[in-house]
């Protein structure tokens, strides 16, 4: 029994590096966004197609090719197309910080919607570690002081709030269809779902389609890389993690973010920013002492 939790306890943390690890590259997003020179939802449109032919290349190998379109991941490409739209235009109007802060207050929704459908009942102290992260991130939102920057802030912030609902509509689909897909036929689909999606708002919103210069076009092609290297590393965690402890530990972009769009954009972190940025840290590990299994549940 000893054996079997240790393996388990191992598996554990595998899972849980893999998903830091794509929160973190996850965090440079709104970083390339700011830099790429075209529309919010015509950039999402580039970042899924430059990734589509490197998940069409790892799919063959991991899957023997990207094989029939699941439901599950056409459905999460929907949600995926609607949480990058708004999220772009979120970043076009506040800080990246605020962006990707209000973005990733996943964790209520996911945890919520986890507990309905899938029966993931959390722990108390797990609901008491999504209440600190989320704590911590409405600190970093509200510590912006008075000279915020962006063009509009509190339209930037709603919108960044509007796609945290389908962030969440997006892990919890992919943290289903992980059961019985690999991860990376699965974010392929999702991709072939979301790039005609968005290159629909991009046209009825009228935005400028096309980068406008060779550095725009760098910043498309980085978020290619980024998002077949940062997602696909949060899909296959998906498949070994509880979609309510994952929600949670993606809170470290926002940090990532927020130092990041410090150094390049001068988008100072305040004091109260970077308690914020501490007491969600803190909510992480928190709900990784509460999600970790135990010796009688392994056994």
């Amino acid at each position: 029994m000893t054996e079997v939790a240790a393996t388990m306890d191992r598996g554990h943390l595998k899972a849980l590096a893999v998903l830091v690890f794509g929160a973190a590259v996850i965090g440079l997003a709104p970083i390339l966004v700011r830099l790429a020179d075209a529309g919010p939802a015509a950039v999402g449109f580039w970042r899924v197609t430059f990734a589509l032919p490197l998940l069409a290349m790892m799919a063959q190998k991991t899957d023997g090719g990207v094989g029939a379109a699941p439901r599950l991941a056409l459905l999460a490409g929907a949600a995926f197309a609607l949480d990058l739209s708004f999220w772009h235009y979120g970043i076009a109007f506040t800080s990246v910080a605020n962006a990707t802060v209000l973005t990733n207050l996943t964790p209520v929704v996911v945890t919520a919607m986890a507990w309905v459908v899938f029966k993931q009942r959390p722990r108390n102290l797990f609901v008491a570690a999504v209440a600190l992260a989320v704590g911590g991130a409405w600190l970093m939102a509200v510590g912006r002081g008075v000279h915020a920057p962006g063009g509009n802030p509190p339209l930037g912030d709603a919108f960044s709030l509007m796609a945290a609902v389908w962030y969440a509509l997006y892990f919890l689909t992919i943290s289903a269809a992980r059961r019985t897909v690999g991860a990376t036929r699965i974010m392929f689909w999702s991709g072939v779902a979301s790039a005609p999606l968005l290159l629909l708002a991009a046209v009825l919103l009228r935005e400028d389609l096309m980068p406008r210069s060779a550095g725009g076009w760098a910043a498309c092609a980085g978020l290619g890389l980024m998002h077949v290297a940062g997602q696909g590393s949060i899909a296959w965690a998906l498949g070994r993690l509880p979609a309510a402890t994952a929600s949670v530990v993606v809170l470290v972009q926002p940090v990532v973010a927020a130092i990041l769009g410090w150094m390049l954009f001068a988008e100072a972190l305040g004091p109260v920013q970077a308690l914020g940025a501490g007491i969600a840290l803190a909510g992480v590990v928190l709900a990784q002492m509460a999600s970790r299994p135990t010796a009688a549940a392994a056994a």
